[in-house]
């Protein structure tokens, strides 16, 4: 019996409560009380009317910036580096020391070197005296044998002895060019055990430390010249041929957002790669101040000389349904899928070739969540006039 009594309050005070909440409730008319939402409990979209207007034709390339000049400079020589004068961001003009090898083995070869060298000038220096006395002694014979003082066999010995000293001079000053070669060799080996700048720049990377054995095919450093920087990246076919040489166009890099640099149409390959359909277009992107880096992610925006009037719409009412292309057209508060080719497209217009007729009313925010025949209601600019009114 308590049991009854208990739920019967229970179901008592529900009720109260619900009455309570009816009262409370505001009626439709009833000022800031809940409406119908404009155009019904549709999908709320934006839209835009497809109209004519400029556009500009142009590609975009997309790639990494890169040193028009690069080098990775090696040792010409073998050896263990002694010294490193350089590391990772130094600039660096021609010619500047970069690194030195161990070099005391090739200048005690050098040392032994310029003694040979004396050797054989001094050589050289008896050998020309050697002559001397051997030319006197031949004219001093002639003048015997015109006297009928020596006999013929006398002076053809003293002609031997002449030519033998003759032969033995050039042989000494043969080994002293051989001799001079070779120390010039030493000493070319010396200079490359001092390791340069081939051309100006900043080091990008350093690849050995001291005490390292490095030979010719042992990087050292890299060098960059980030004075002029290029983008090579793939053209189209179907625009590559509306791309000149000399074209400029307007630089942006991700890293460097609201910044915008110039560039240049520098060359263009003749060749276009039979599996994309594309070719080579390198641009060259001046940097005076040294403020774009290589590898540097970049895309650059080439005008191609077109500018005319087209039907167009914005780029967000573009939906892609599998291979096709389309817009959501509004009429009656229903969006209906329309195929539509498109033409030109710039950052935030796309032109329509065909599908669409001027005036055409077209869904722009949430158009990739709509589905074909699906109710919509406008918002935005319609919504707004409609509260205003």
């Amino acid at each position: 019996m308590n049991r009854k009594l208990v739920l019967a309050g229970v179901f008592l005070l529900a009720g109260l409560i619900a009455f309570r909440l009816y009262q409370e409730w505001p009626s439709d008319d009833a000022a800031g009380g809940f409406q119908m939402p404009p155009g019904g409990f549709g999908r709320p979209v934006s839209s835009a009317v497809a109209e004519y207007g400029a556009v500009f034709e142009a590609v975009t390339l997309v790639g990494s910036l890169r040193a028009q000049e690069q080098v990775e400079v090696s040792p010409r020589v073998s050896g263990r580096v002694e010294s490193m004068r350089v590391d990772i961001g130094d600039a660096v003009q021609v010619g500047d020391l970069l690194a030195e090898l161990e070099d005391d083995e090739l200048l005690q070869q050098l040392q032994q070197s310029d003694a040979a060298l004396a050797v054989s000038a001094a050589m050289v220096q008896q050998r020309v005296l050697e002559l001397r006395n051997q030319e006197v002694n031949l004219e001093r014979a002639r003048g015997l044998q015109d006297s009928g003082l020596m006999s013929a066999e006398q002076l053809e010995q003293a002609q031997t002895r002449y030519d033998v000293a003759h032969s033995q001079l050039n042989l000494a000053r043969a080994q002293e060019g051989q001799a001079e070669a070779g120390h010039r060799e030493l000493q070319i080996r010396h200079e490359q055990m001092s390791i340069t700048a081939p051309m100006s720049g900043f080091v990008g990377r350093r690849w050995v430390d001291r005490g390292a054995a490095v030979n010719s095919n042992t990087p050292i450093v890299t060098i960059v010249n980030l004075a002029t920087l290029k983008l090579v990246a793939a053209v189209p076919e179907r625009e590559v041929t509306k791309v000149e040489i000399g074209a400029s166009g307007v630089v942006y890099v991700d890293s460097m957002p609201g910044e915008t640099f110039t560039g240049e149409v520098a060359r263009i390959s003749p060749l276009l790669d039979p599996q994309t359909r594309t070719a080579q277009v390198e641009v060259v992107v001046p940097n005076p101040e040294a403020r774009l880096r290589a590898e540097m992610f970049a895309r650059v925006e080439l005008s191609l000389g077109s500018n005319r009037e087209a039907l167009r719409i914005p780029r967000q009412a573009l939906v892609v349904r599998g291979q096709d292309e389309g817009v959501f057209v509004l009429r009656e508060d229903v969006a209906n899928f329309t195929e539509i080719d498109t033409g030109l497209s710039e950052a935030d217009w796309i032109e329509v070739t065909a599908g669409l007729q001027p005036g055409d009313t077209v869904a722009t925010m949430g158009a990739n969540l709509l589905k074909d025949g699906d109710p919509v209601r406008v918002v935005g600019a319609k919504e707004n006039e409609d509260t205003s009114s």
